[in-house]
Parts: C-alpha cells; structure tokens; sequence
C-alpha cells in the first residue's frame, strides 16, 4: 500500500502532490531535515538576497473585484484556447507579456506590475473567500481574525495621525476583530458624494462639543467600568476617532472636490475611478491602508458583457492611480495590489457565464519596492491547471507583510487567550523582491 503527500493549503486534486512510497517518504523527509539544518547555518540564495533588501512601504492599496474577476479576461488570457472566450489579448510595456484588450492603459504601465498567474485556494464559496482574502485565515470557530486593514493599522499605527489609519471605500468591511475596535476600518459608502458626518451639527463648536464628550464619559463611567468588552470598547473607539477626526487639518483629503476636473475624470468619474483618487489622496496624507471595492465581477451569466463594463471602469482608474502615485513620488512606498475573492473557471457554461475557480487565479502587485515587470507562476493552455509556482494565500499576506516590515511570525491573542500568528503559514514570495 501506497502513501500520499498531501499539502492542506492546495486541497485540490490538480495540485496533489506526486504519489511516493513510504520508503520514498520518509528519505525526502529525511533530507528535508538536513536541508533545513544547512540552510540555517548556511541560507539559500533567495533567502540571502531577501535578507539584504531592506523593506520601505510605508502604505497599502488593495483593488478588491469583488465577486471575483476571471482571470483568462484580465490578466491570464489565452485567446487560442477553446475557454479563450471573445477577447483579444493585446501587448504591455514589457516584452512578452500579454493582458486582455479591455486593460489598454494598464498595459502600459506593466512595468509597474508583478502579475501572479498561480494562485490557489481551498474557498470556493464567496463569503469564506472573502474573509480568506481579507485576514489570510479561513473562517471558523469563534475567532474573529482582523483584516490585513487592521493588521496594517495596528504595526504601522501614527498616534499623531489625524485621519484614520484604515479606510475603506464603497463597501463595508470586517471589524478589527481581536485587535480591537481602535482599528477598524473608517467606511466611506460613496466617494461621489460627501463624507457624512464630517462637520458639527449646526450652532455647534469644538468646544460645545468637547463639554458634552466630558459629560456623557462622567455619565458612562460606571456603566463602562462594569461592563467591558468589544462593544463598550467600540462605543469609546467611536467618540474618539470621530472627534481626532472632525478636527484634523487632514480631513479635506475627503474632498475631491479639490482635484481638478482633468485629474478626476482620468480616473473616472463612477465610484471606483473617485474611490481610485480618493485612496491616493488619503495615503498622501498619511493614511496606513485603503481599499477599494467594484462589485458585479459573479459572472455565472454573460461573463463577456459584464466584465468589459466593469474593466473600462477599472482600466483608467488603476492606471491613473499607478501614473499618479509614481508622479508624486509614493509609488516606491505604497504597495498596490489587485484581487478578487478567486478566479472564475476556464471552461464556459451554457449561460455564456464562468463560474467560481479557485485553482490558478490571478492576482497583481505594484509598488512598495515589488519588483515590476514580471509575471509569476503559469497555467497550463487552457487554464485549467498550475504548472509552476502555485502561491496560496498566506503567501501572498507573508509577502505584504514583509514589504510593510510586518512580522508575519508575530503572535497575537485572541480575547480568549489563544495565540495567532499574524500570518497562517506563509511564505515569502522572493520573486517580487528580488532580482
């Protein structure tokens, strides 16, 4: 009888290891071990090379698709291959790359981006997807783990920041869980519209206001003392941040109404292309983390028409974003990713639509010291399958962390005591640091 080497991360079939005896098994195992000594005492050459960079992103953007774009219409297109579809694939700024025909003006700017054609996961439904790609852990039991926002508020806090650390724009997000309500995210529902609740209420003052936060803290006091806990800490969080904010002379970094007409329609005049402009302008002002949401990518029905609407939305906004950012010089020091919940499949069901996949997505990174104009992993001419370097989502938060100078090893704990490391097992993915 035969063993299998299974690796958790990658529970699909197509990424099953190759069968090997338990003969076979336990010599690898045995130079594993040895390997792992040596390369303590020794280092690989990837492992090296990381250890001479020294990272500086300073501030994260994350361009969440959600519902999850398809990858062979963005970013993998196999225009020969029966599961092509319609779209062309047309050329970037870098040689021998190829996006789909509705990313023109992200095809310029290729050489900015580390394209990622391998991904892998084990979360097909979208709601454990979304938390998947949101915190890095999957869901379940009772521990509600923060989203990469939170983590990025939390290690990169500015006390004498102004204006939230975390932002999110055009769709709610998760708590801070276990970190604390101090970092959850700020939501702003609309960039088209302004932010509510910027301004005192009418025939109010800063110091009107800060009497009555006086006494309604004397009035809670006991009630607080008596009954700690995320809520009581939330209500406080609230007041708090709402005051720092309502008062900081960053606060019209909300304000797009300060761009010129020009900048604003380059990025797009819809509530992604200003949410776009939006995150620039916050992450000038100092903001830690945005993300920015576009729904409608759940083509299970007329994938083609949808997704060319909602990639000449995205098409101007993510290059403009990456043209503006590298103009005033944050480029080098924010790290912008692009990414659904998962991919969609390959094969086209008879609803012209592509349904949930979750073995070879893509997923994009600019900035932040990334090194650009590459792509890693590949799948196979169809798309069905990963051919080389299939990267799981830990991964890809081990890498974020390690270009924020985040200790993904780090543990925190859970309000009943457990320990969590800041990351589940993941790895660093050398390529987009190293040469």
């Amino acid at each position: 009888m035969k063993s299998y080497l299974w690796v958790p991360e990658y529970d699909t079939p197509e990424l099953w290891h190759t069968e090997i005896s338990r003969r076979g098994f336990f010599k690898s195992g045995v130079s594993g071990i040895l390997g792992l000594v040596a390369m303590q005492h020794f280092g690989t050459p990837g492992l090296a090379q990381l250890e001479e960079i020294v990272p500086h992103a300073k501030h994260c953007i994350v361009l969440f698709m959600s519902g999850g774009a398809s990858q062979l219409d963005t970013f993998d297109p196999k225009p020969s291959s029966k599961n092509g579809g319609p779209f062309a694939a047309i050329p970037t700024s870098v040689k021998g790359t190829q996006v789909s025909e509705h990313l023109p003006l992200v095809a310029e700017q290729a050489h900015h981006l580390a394209i990622i054609r391998s991904m892998v996961s084990r979360e097909g439904n979208h709601e454990r997807a979304r938390y998947l790609l949101h915190t890095g852990y999957a869901p379940g039991g009772a521990v509600k783990h923060p989203p990469l926002g939170s983590l990025t508020s939390y290690y990169l806090e500015n006390n004498a920041a102004s204006l939230p650390n975390c932002v999110n724009i055009n769709s709610p997000t998760y708590s801070g869980g276990f970190l604390g309500a101090t970092h959850d995210p700020f939501v702003v529902n609309d960039p088209m519209r302004p932010v509510e609740d910027l301004l005192y209420p009418a025939q109010m003052d800063t110091h009107r206001f800060r009497e009555r936060l006086k006494m309604l803290n004397a009035i809670e006091k006991d009630f607080i003392a008596k009954r700690t806990g995320r809520s009581t800490e939330a209500h406080e969080a609230v007041y708090k941040k709402a005051d720092r904010l309502i008062n900081s002379p960053d606060i019209q970094a909300f304000h797009l109404s300060e761009e010129p007409l020009a900048i604003r329609e380059a990025y797009g005049m819809n509530k992604f292309g200003q949410g776009c402009l939006m995150a620039r302008r916050l992450v000038e002002a100092g903001v830690s983390f945005v993300e920015v949401s576009l729904d409608g990518w759940d083509t299970h029905e007329n994938n083609f028409e949808r997704t060319e609407e909602l990639l000449n939305v995205v098409d101007p906004a993510f290059a403009m974003l990456l043209k503006d950012l590298e103009e005033r010089e944050l480029l080098d020091q924010t790290i912008v990713l692009w990414l659904g919940e998962f991919g969609r499949t390959p094969s086209i069901n008879r609803n012209e639509g592509r349904d949930h996949h979750t073995n070879g997505w893509s997923a994009v990174i600019a900035g932040g010291g990334v090194r650009g104009g590459q792509v890693i992993g590949s799948t196979d001419a169809d798309g069905v399958k990963v051919l080389t370097d299939p990267i799981g989502v830990p991964d890809l938060f081990a890498s974020l962390c390690f270009a924020l100078r985040i200790d993904a090893h780090e543990e925190n704990y859970s309000r009943s005591g457990r320990p969590i490391r800041v990351v589940n097992d993941g790895n660093v993915i050398e390529e987009l640091f190293t040469s």
